[in-house]
């Protein structure tokens, strides 16, 4: 897979007096929720006012972190997969999912998407956690069988919210199992394009579709398409 190292938003602009560190390092505070152990900082964060202020303006609805990312991340830690060195997350806007993976389990995570905007904030959260990512500029019809052959896991949060992504999102998911894929989670609220996509991934391919509810720090319920092709 071709991919190039982001030169900006690398240095997350250092944590308040009112803020403190948590065993892990990551920074603890009103401005950050952590959830499954990695911290996901609020648009108020100090090291998010620092990238909007440097101008990076995400266009495709990369302006938060989206709940559907934690749905994933529940997922995973309760049904850890056995192949997790290599994983793509895709559609990754703030990319706490592939975070949560490089955190945990020390995977080498390649964060994906087609909005390079995204990118600087990505690196801000990363670098709270104390990990960091490989990014790539890559829509989801663009992703070709052999880009995806070292993947262990691939994963993606909310990435299925218009009519014309229906498509897309079923291309890559045909040929991240053409390529040996080993799990393929997909996240969402429940949108009915979701449910469109998932219902004809799932004919094609098998795969079941989980419902899921998180409480606590993070409130979320939602639908997983999980698809296990070891």
């Amino acid at each position: 897979m071709s991919t190039s190292k982001s030169s900006s938003g690398r240095q997350a602009e250092a944590a308040s007096p009112r803020q403190k560190k948590t065993r892990s390092g990551a920074v603890s505070g009103k401005n950050v929720r952590r959830f499954r152990g990695v911290a996901m900082p609020y648009a108020s964060h100090a090291c998010i006012r620092a990238v909007k202020r440097a101008g990076h303006e995400p266009s495709i609805h990369g302006t938060k972190l989206w709940k559907s990312s934690c749905l994933i991340i529940d997922y995973l830690k309760k049904n850890t997969p056995k192949r997790r060195q290599h994983v793509l997350d895709a559609g990754c806007g703030w990319g706490i999912t592939g975070i949560w993976c490089a955190q945990k389990w020390g995977s080498e995570v390649v964060s994906m998407d087609a909005d390079p905007a995204v990118f600087p904030y990505l690196d801000a959260v990363a670098a709270l956690n104390g990990v960091s990512t490989t990014p790539w500029v890559q829509r989801f019809e663009k992703v070709r069988k052999k880009d995806l052959k070292q993947t262990d896991i691939l994963f993606g949060g909310d990435i299925c919210f218009w009519d014309e992504l229906v498509k897309p999102v079923g291309t890559m998911i045909d040929r991240a199992i053409d390529a040996g894929v080993g799990t393929i989670v997909i996240g969402d609220p429940e949108r009915p394009t979701f449910h469109k996509m998932a219902e004809k991934v799932i004919q094609k391919h098998g795969g079941e579709l989980l419902n899921w509810r998180l409480t606590g720090s993070v409130k979320a319920t939602g639908a997983l398409l999980v698809i296990h092709n070891d």
